[in-house]
C-alpha cells in the first residue's frame, strides 16, 4: 500500500490520494459554525470508505450536532473536557476517558459542559444511503439541540445553523 498525499492548505493538511499517512489533528482541516468545531481526517479526494473518523471541539453549553439517530453504528471516546449525553432523552455527565457506544437508531447528541470545551473523538461506520432521523425530545431541546417536529431531512433539522465552514485548527487543544 502507498503512503498517500498530504496537501497543505491554509485552512490544514488533507490526503489527496489514497493509502497511509500520518497526520497531527492540530494540524488537519477543522469546519465549523455554531455547533462547534470538528476536524475530518479524510477528504472527498481520499474518503474513507467503511469508517468514518471524526475530533470534534464542543464549547461549553453548545451542542455538536442535533439531536438524532441514524442506522449506523458509532462511537465516541472524550478525549479531554467535560460534557452531556443525550442518550435515549436520557442526560448523562461525561469526562474525559468516557466511552460513548450507539447501536444503529440510538437517539444522541453531546453538549459542552464544564468550563473550558470538550474535545471527542467520533467513529462510525460508513454506508450508502444511510437512514437518518431527527425526532423531537424535550432534553434536546433544553440545550438547543432539539427539533419541533421530526424530520429525516438535515437541511430542515439544521435550517437555523450556519453552512459549515473551514476553519482554523484550534489553538487550544489540549495535550493528553
Amino acid at each position: 500500500m502507498p503512503e498517500a498525499t498530504l496537501e497543505r492548505t491554509e485552512h490544514g493538511s488533507r490526503p489527496v490520494s489514497e493509502g497511509w499517512f500520518v497526520v497531527n489533528v492540530r494540524e488537519t482541516r477543522w469546519f465549523g459554525n455554531e455547533l462547534g468545531r470538528y476536524a475530518l481526517l479524510d477528504s472527498d479526494d481520499a474518503r474513507f470508505d467503511q469508517v468514518g473518523v471524526a475530533v470534534g471541539m464542543i464549547l461549553p453549553g453548545q451542542p455538536n450536532a442535533m439531536y438524532h439517530a441514524e442506522d449506523a453504528q458509532e462511537d465516541f471516546l472524550v478525549l479531554s473536557g467535560e460534557c452531556v449525553l443525550i442518550v435515549e432523552g436520557q442526560e448523562r455527565q461525561l469526562k474525559a476517558w468516557d466511552f460513548v457506544h450507539c447501536p444503529p437508531m440510538t437517539e444522541h447528541v453531546f453538549v459542552g459542559a464544564g468550563d473550558r470545551p470538550c474535545v471527542v473523538l467520533a467513529v462510525g461506520a460508513r454506508r450508502q444511503g444511510r437512514a437518518l432521523v431527527y425526532p423531537a425530545n424535550a432534553a434536546a431541546s433544553k440545550y438547543g439541540a432539539g427539533v419541533e417536529e421530526e424530520t429525516s431531512v438535515p437541511s430542515v433539522a439544521y435550517g437555523r445553523f450556519a453552512e459549515d465552514l473551514p476553519v482554523p485548527p484550534p489553538e487550544e487543544l489540549p495535550d493528553l
